[in-house]
């Protein structure tokens, strides 16, 4: 399992917020765009969570229900 340090990603993105602010940019837009951004990143990074032992499972049931002593479809 990989790791990641998210601790970076926060730091990275409070220094791209405080940077908008000292820009100008009105915090209003900014918390627009932050809730346009929701749900495309909740997307990913839930869907990250899905590509583990995927094949693997399915596998494991199709043996479960074929039961100890069915060779018929062995792979």
């Amino acid at each position: 399992m990989k790791s990641r340090n998210y601790g970076l990603y926060a730091v990275a993105l409070a220094i791209v917020v405080v940077g908008a602010i000292w820009a100008g940019v009105p915090v209003g837009t900014l918390a627009l765009l932050g809730l346009v951004l929701v749900c495309p990143l909740m997307m990913i990074f839930m869907m990250r969570g899905m590509h583990g032992n995927h094949g693997d499972q399915h596998r494991h049931d199709d043996a479960d229900r074929r039961g100890p002593h069915d060779h018929s479809t062995m792979r």
